[in-house]
């Protein structure tokens, strides 16, 4: 592939995520791996591609600013990079003008150009400008996300997580202590460093990628584990994941456990199951069990019936995501207003099939990333209403303008006697 430098991979990248329908994730991660930028080229063009995302409705404010005739959607892209780089970070006008200008067909060179230089001349009115604008266009939202916000947090919390949302998250892993101990791990890979209220995760000052194919960390929030230590697992216990992949909480009940036990993970689509198991295996993880499961259509697999009754099952749904946006930055771009209730009803009928795998006394988990009360304490009312004699014993939430990790909601029920 004949890519030689950090904005053509931008490029390429936010015209795949604007005409394919892949996540921001996969598209970047793809093209990376097809090229063989340097560290330092690879960092950028992962700083262009999300900055551009995360500002999207600020980016084409400006444009709509400068230009006032229609913008083809492929010089859009171009120019979105080069304002982005201009307006947003501190790269130099000569590099952020004349390397985005080189983007162009030569035909159209000339109009980027002629913008990128009046956006240069202009920024401290165009800066200006755009503070005054409402915030879903100053903090690149979807109008509908932010009004939702302010009704159910308030305006000032609402501003808080939207700025939260734009901001390049810290990269936090947590130490498998299946392979290695936390002070072997902290002198093996100096550019970690310790976070002293979790002894059981590091942040990176730069990626250390040799720890992570070597088992010894799994990239993943604090706040991801809340849910596994609220499950509580024991040696020796069997414990149904139900949906499981990536791997993340899987790997870390493991660890809780020992790698004593019985660990069914499952996960709807096979290719992820298949991501499930290598993440397991590098992770160091003997007691998983991987385990295709369509919950919300099917029965639930024979193989998982005949080992249940569960001591204890995890029930980490898929949700709206509105907890890590800072992380899954094109989030918010695929959201619609109705998404929540039908991610609400996804998430009860999975609750309905698992929770008679449960046995009595047991203790059911369930957990989302998301900060929307129809799919976190309406569900939970819900659960204690009409599902399988549940009761509540704790419940918790994380909020990222609070707390200053990702959001989250877990909940704790025991199946009554």
């Amino acid at each position: 592939m004949a890519l030689f430098n950090a904005r053509q991979v931008a490029l390429l990248a936010l015209r795949s995520w604007r005409t394919k329908k892949e996540f921001a994730d996969s598209i970047i991660g793809k093209l990376l791996d097809e090229t063989r930028l340097a560290d330092s080229d690879r960092a950028f063009a992962l700083e262009l591609f999300y900055g551009v995302l995360r500002n999207l409705t600020l980016l084409d404010f400006w444009i709509a600013t400068l230009r006032s005739s229609r913008v083809e959607v492929d010089l859009r892209d171009i120019l979105r990079l080069g304002l982005y780089q201009l307006l947003l970070t501190d790269t130099s006008e000569h590099a952020a003008v004349y390397e985005t200008v080189e983007l162009a067909p030569k035909t159209r060179r000339g109009v980027i150009n002629g913008i990128l230089r009046s956006a240069s001349r202009q920024r401290e009115e165009l800066l200006k400008k755009a503070k005054a604008q409402p915030l879903h266009v100053w903090r690149s939202h979807p109008e509908f996300l932010v009004k939702r916000w302010e009704k159910n947090f308030g305006n000032k919390n609402a501003e808080s997580l939207c700025f939260w949302n734009n901001q390049p998250p810290p990269i936090y892993a947590r130490v498998n202590r299946l392979k290695i101990d936390r002070d072997t791990f902290l002198q093996t890979y100096p550019k970690s460093r310790p976070i002293s209220h979790d002894p059981d995760f590091v942040e990176f000052r730069s990626f250390e990628w040799n720890a992570l194919a070597r088992g010894h960390c799994y990239v993943q929030d604090p706040s991801t584990t809340l849910a596994c230590r609220m499950v509580d697992p024991k040696p020796g216990e069997k414990i149904l994941d139900a949906c499981a992949a990536p791997g993340g909480k899987t790997g870390y009940l493991a660890e809780i456990m020992q790698n004593q036990g019985l660990i069914v993970a499952c996960d709807r689509d096979l290719k992820r199951i298949d991501l499930l198991d290598k993440n397991l295996s590098q992770l160091g993880v003997q007691i998983a069990r991987a385990v295709r499961c369509e919950w919300v259509r099917d029965k639930p697999a024979n193989e998982i019936r005949s080992l249940a009754p569960f001591d204890r099952i995890l029930v980490d749904t898929p949700c709206s995501n509105t907890g890590v946006m800072r992380r899954r930055v094109d989030v918010r771009w695929r959201l619609r207003p109705d998404d929540f209730r039908r991610m609400a009803g996804q998430q009860m009928s999975i609750l309905r099939k698992v929770a008679p795998l449960l046995k009595r006394d047991g203790v059911l988990v369930y957990s989302t990333c998301s900060l929307e009360p129809e799919e976190n304490e309406e569900i939970v009312a819900q659960i204690r209403q009409d599902v399988l004699n549940l009761s509540l014993v704790h419940q918790e939430n994380v909020l990222p303008f609070r707390d200053h990790f990702d959001g989250a909601l877990v909940a704790k029920f025991v199946r009554l006697s």
